[in-house]
This record gives C-alpha cells, sequence and structure tokens, in this order.
C-alpha cells in the first residue's frame, strides 16, 4: 500500500507546484487569506475531503476529513504572508507539503483505516489560529500532528520559545489632588518596575529574556496612567509561569511603596514551547532517507515561538525542517527565499518532503503501537517539564 500512496503522490507533483505557485502570487496578510481559502478547499473538495468551512467561525479556516475514525492523523496548513514581502517564511511551500501528503495518504485510506485531517490555520505571523483552536478542543481528538518546515537546512525537529505576553497599567493614586510635591507618578511605578523585570528572570537561566516592550505613549509630564506591555520568553512554559509570579509579587511591592494602583493581564493568548515527540520524528527522519535526503542536521531549537506549542502539549507533533534551496547565501525569512519557493529545487524537496510525511502517518496508522508509544512519550515530557527547577 505504501509504494501505492508513493506512485499516486508522484501524479500530483504539476498539481502541487501550480498550489506553491499561485500562493506564491497571491500572498496575502493574517486572517485575510480568502484566495488561499477558497483554493486550498477547491483543491481537497476535489478528491472528495470532507470540507468544513469557516472552521470555528474564522472565515479563512477550514476543517477537512478523509476517511473515518481512529487513527486520526492531521497536517496543518499555513497560507498567510506579509505585505510588503510575501511567502518570505516559505507558507507557500509548507501547504504545498501539507497538502500532498493528506492526498498521497487519502489514497490507501480505504484499505488501511483511520483518517486523514487538513486544518487550516490562518494568521501564523501574528497571534496565529492555533492556539484558539487549542483552547477550544479541535486537537483533543487527533492521534498525531504533522508538519514540515521549508527553510534553508534540513534539521529534526527541537523545540521553541515558551511566550507569555502581558500589558500593566498603573495609575497614580493621589493625581489632580493637592498634595501633589514630591509623588511619585505612574511613569515612576512603570520605569521601576521595568529596571526590575531583567534582573528578575536573571534569577531563572540563560535562555530567558523580557521583550517586546512597548510603553504607551506620554502626554505629560506626570501622567495619571500609563500603560505597557511586554513578553517573557522562556524555555518552558513552567518557568514563564514562575516569572509571572514573581512579576506579580513586585508589582504589589511597587504599589505600596509609591502609593499607586495596577492592573496586570495577557494582552494576546499566551504560546507554550514545542515538545517534539521523539517517536515520531526518528519515524520521520527514516522516511526523510528513504525518500532521497540524506543530509539531515541535528535537532534544532529556535528562540521564537511557534502556536504548534500549544498543540505540542495535548497531542504527538514534529515540526522539522527540510531545505528547499541549493544555494547558501540565501538566508530564511528574505525575499530570495520566497522566490526559491517557486523553484524546480524547491518543488523537488516538496514532493520528497511529503513523501516522508505521507509514509510517516501511514507507518502510524498502520502500526499503531506507534500512537500509544508516542502519547506514552508525550505524558512522561509533560512530566518532565513540570519538574524543571
Amino acid at each position: 500500500m505504501k509504494q501505492e500512496m508513493i506512485t499516486f503522490l508522484s501524479t500530483l507533483k504539476d498539481e502541487i507546484f501550480e498550489l506553491t505557485k499561485y500562493l506564491y502570487n497571491n500572498p496575502e496578510e493574517s486572517f485575510h487569506e480568502y484566495k488561499a481559502y477558497n483554493y486550498i478547499s477547491s483543491l481537497l473538495n476535489k478528491y472528495n475531503f470532507e470540507v468544513t468551512p469557516s472552521y470555528l467561525g474564522i472565515p479563512t479556516s477550514f476543517y477537512a476529513q478523509y476517511g473515518k475514525g481512529h487513527p486520526k492523523v492531521c497536517f496543518i496548513c499555513e497560507y498567510d504572508a506579509l505585505k510588503e514581502k510575501g511567502h518570505v517564511y516559505g507558507y507557500n511551500a509548507k501547504t504545498a507539503i501539507s497538502i500532498a501528503s493528506a492526498l498521497a495518504l487519502s489514497k490507501v485510506i480505504p484499505k488501511l483505516g483511520g483518517s486523514a485531517i487538513v486544518i487550516g490555520c490562518p494568521g501564523e505571523i501574528l497571534s496565529g489560529s492555533k492556539v484558539a483552536m487549542t483552547e477550544q478542543g479541535t486537537f483533543e481528538d487527533i492521534d498525531a500532528v504533522l508538519m514540515v518546515q521549508p527553510h534553508t537546512i534540513t534539521a529534526e525537529s527541537g523545540s521553541s520559545m515558551a511566550i507569555v505576553p502581558l500589558q500593566i497599567k498603573y495609575t497614580d493614586n493621589s493625581y489632580n489632588n493637592n498634595t501633589s510635591t514630591g509623588k511619585y507618578s505612574a511613569l515612576d511605578a512603570c520605569l521601576f518596575t521595568f529596571d526590575a523585570l531583567n534582573v528578575i528572570a536573571k534569577g531563572f537561566e540563560n535562555n530567558c529574556f523580557i521583550g517586546d516592550i512597548n510603553v504607551n505613549s506620554i502626554t505629560d509630564s506626570f501622567p495619571e496612567s500609563v500603560e505597557a506591555k511586554f513578553s517573557i520568553k522562556t524555555s518552558s512554559t513552567k518557568i514563564a509561569d514562575e516569572i509571572e509570579n514573581k512579576i506579580e509579587s513586585f508589582i504589589k511591592l511597587t504599589c505600596s511603596l509609591l502609593n499607586v494602583s495596577s492592573e496586570l493581564h495577557l494582552y494576546s493568548m499566551p504560546c507554550k514551547e514545542l515538545i517534539t515527540n521523539p517517536t515520531i520524528s526518528r519515524l520521520f527522519s527514516h522516511n526523510l532517507k528513504e525518500s532521497g535526503i540524506i543530509n539531515i542536521s541535528g535537532i534544532k531549537n529556535i528562540f521564537s515561538s511557534l502556536n504548534l506549542g500549544n498543540v505540542s502539549h495535548v497531542v504527538p507533533c514534529i515540526h522539522p525542517y527540510v531545505s528547499i534551496v541549493n544555494d547558501n547565501s540565501i538566508a530564511y525569512g528574505t525575499e530570495k527565499f520566497a522566490a526559491a519557493t517557486v523553484t524546480e529545487f524547491a518543488s523537488d524537496a516538496i514532493m520528497k518532503a511529503a513523501q516522508a510525511l505521507s509514509c510517516t502517518a501511514f507507518d502510524i496508522i498502520d502500526k499503531q503501537s506507534l500512537i500509544a508509544d508516542a502519547k506514552t512519550e508525550l505524558s512522561r515530557l509533560q512530566t518532565s517539564t513540570l519538574q524543571i527547577r
């Protein structure tokens, strides 16, 4: 059956290349990916996937399924781009890999059993939609989530950063009264807090930062209130939560010392670190070599967030990297990289990655003990994460 799937995949090369080029030629901003949404949905409909449009009320999201019951293997599509620069992150090629993999798997589902799931996740460059989907239980009925990131290197799936985005508002309790001489302002409280934030972070790990600081514009020398946003970035949600608790304690002390009031809350959804599943990662690396991509670097950890991180705390996930460039001077995240996604070299890499991904999905369904092993590993890794520090 696996050979049947691979043979069918070879017949899809032109169609998948057209998908990659269409997305490249029609870049759309986050949550406005209407052309991409329509193109991808039509393609899945053509191959008899049951497509749920505007999934969870998000206009450019979809949930597509081929087959019934478990195991359910899910492929993720991301298809937004930067307004001025286009697909500098290669999400057009990422979507092409996922769609090709799902179509190949669907060819053998009637004999193999299980289900091929494709979820369209708009807005990845901004806040993303996978975090909200996770909160609403989308992935609780899924057995594995597989996706490949086109890149300038080929590497195994690693980890990402956990991020907690916070907003603080300080208000001066004595503003507009007649005893303002010598008083502290809301701005004093804000500056005092930011002086302390990095000191607090130093008490944890080297890969811990307070970043994305943005203080609202000040209209006078002693404003009544000041709002500021910042993010806690660290290797695990556990550490981020500990830092947040210390920040809350410090803010309470600041309010007492400087006679101000405060409000602290999230300004967007937190992003958890990516937990890569070792069993599925090893399986994919094996299948990638079988597809003809031999040179695989070690594990690639990134120092930014991935919305897939939240998903990976619910269901076994992988997020490996496959090079789509044959020019070492091309940097990821550039317009040259975007242009590279529609070369013949990239097309070949996309199809090889899709073969490896679909074969990995096949193995998961065919040998259901792998699912049990992957879920056991996830539980162990979650426990290990909770025991940090």
